[in-house]
């Protein structure tokens, strides 16, 4: 060996960190056949007992998902091979606490999987992953190209005979006065607290009113994200987006990855009924090409437009009531071509009349699409001109993953 050689070796050797790093590596290795026998007989901790989080929970990266306080510590006798893990991360003062007490903390990398760092913290991809128990270890899978959920109610208001009781997932959070009841006091997303008033102020003791709603029901099997997390989870849009659409809507809450694809196009025009209001018609029409613009519908399920309201009533002595939507039939039919061209199953809601949105149906919500394609479907929408000149724009794109 070179002299040079010998004065390095001599420098780290009079490290006393460094003689204990090769000390216990060295024990590590000539008591690893006798660990390897025991660890049989005394099998280490279960990966489940260490999570700080739910499975099926959604995981950001960075989230930190193993709780340190869970992992317990096993002889060292039957673990030795740990002094390895222990030294390759350079945690002197555990080896030390170990070789002391003769026992020693089971290393996050011997109960976690994929996405996981050694020190138990997500990493190494984007979006909204989600924890799993994958082969026996703690395991995050990154986020499908879509993952979509549907919008359903998850706090509640019931009136009691001391206030407004609201209740998230079963649970009371808290009572508000009747008299207390406003934007400050309640959740508000989606009613206002002067809204809430006038329905408390009607309502009977024991009736009950949808406050706000979670995203339940995934498409990849995970947990229900309660409204406080939908936006750090999937982002402002698509909490904008639950807002617009009804109870029930599926929502695709993350889309990446993917190509759209235009698979068909159909256009139709207003025409002129003056007997009908043409500037009322072609409101209806813009009204409706508005609520089915951007609409996406996921495959294998049903998907309305936004909810309902903006319809402006037209007198009709035919109708129901006296007044109908008139207007929205020639998007329909614009919507109806694009979609059936597009190899999916005629519209919930319309039929193949000319006037195919029947008395009674709402244009928006009692319509549905049905998506019996691979992948989701986007559906775009506009008009042009005013009056009895508009014309309708309806396109459908296939959301294909790359």
């Amino acid at each position: 060996m070179e002299k040079e050689e010998l004065s390095i070796l001599k420098k780290y050797w009079e490290n006393s960190a460094f003689k204990v790093l090769v000390v216990l590596i060295f024990l590590g290795i000539i008591s690893t056949p006798l660990g390897v026998y025991l660890e049989e007989v005394y099998p280490a901790q279960n990966a489940e007992e260490i999570t700080s989080l739910s499975p099926g929970d959604t995981i950001l990266p960075g989230t930190d998902v193993v709780d340190d306080s869970k992992i317990r510590k096993v002889p060292l006798i039957t673990h030795p091979r740990y002094l390895i893990e222990f030294a390759r991360d350079n945690r002197i003062l555990d080896l030390m606490e170990s070789l002391l007490t003769g026992s020693i903390r089971t290393p996050i990398v011997h109960l976690t999987g994929g996405s996981i760092s050694r020190y138990g913290v997500a990493t190494g991809y984007e979006g909204p992953g989600m924890l799993v128990f994958n082969a026996e270890k703690l395991t995050v899978n990154p986020p499908d190209n879509f993952i979509w959920g549907f919008k359903n109610p998850y706090v509640y208001g019931y009136k009691t005979k001391d206030g407004l009781e609201i209740s998230e997932n079963n649970q009371t959070l808290r009572v508000v006065g009747g008299e207390d009841i406003s934007n400050d006091t309640i959740p508000n997303q989606y009613i206002s607290g002067e809204k809430v008033k006038e329905w408390y102020d009607k309502a009977q003791t024991g009736d009950k009113i949808v406050l706000d709603y979670a995203l339940t029901n995934f498409s990849d099997g995970r947990n229900t994200v309660p409204p406080s997390r939908i936006e750090d989870y999937f982002g402002e849009s698509v909490l904008e987006y639950i807002k617009d659409y009804p109870e029930g809507a599926p929502v695709m809450a993350y889309m990446h990855d993917y190509t759209p694809q235009k698979v068909s196009g159909s256009v139709s025009y207003l025409g002129s009924y003056p007997e009908y209001d043409d500037y009322s018609r072609a409101h209806n029409a813009r009204e409706f090409a508005e609520k089915w613009n951007g609409t996406v519908v996921p495959p294998q399920n049903l998907a309305s437009g936004r909810k309902s309201g903006g319809f402006v009533g037209v007198r009709d002595p035919e109708a129901p009531g006296g007044f109908a939507s008139h207007g929205t039939c020639p998007p329909a039919r614009a919507l109806r071509g694009a979609v059936t061209s597009a190899g999916v199953p005629l519209p919930v809601g319309l039929n193949w009349s000319f006037n195919c949105v029947a008395f009674g149906v709402d244009p928006s919500t009692g319509v549905k699409v049905n998506n019996t394609r691979e992948y989701p479907l986007l559906i775009i929408m506009w008009t042009r001109g005013t009056a009895g000149n508009t014309q309708i724009y309806a396109e459908v794109y296939e959301l294909v993953p790359n």
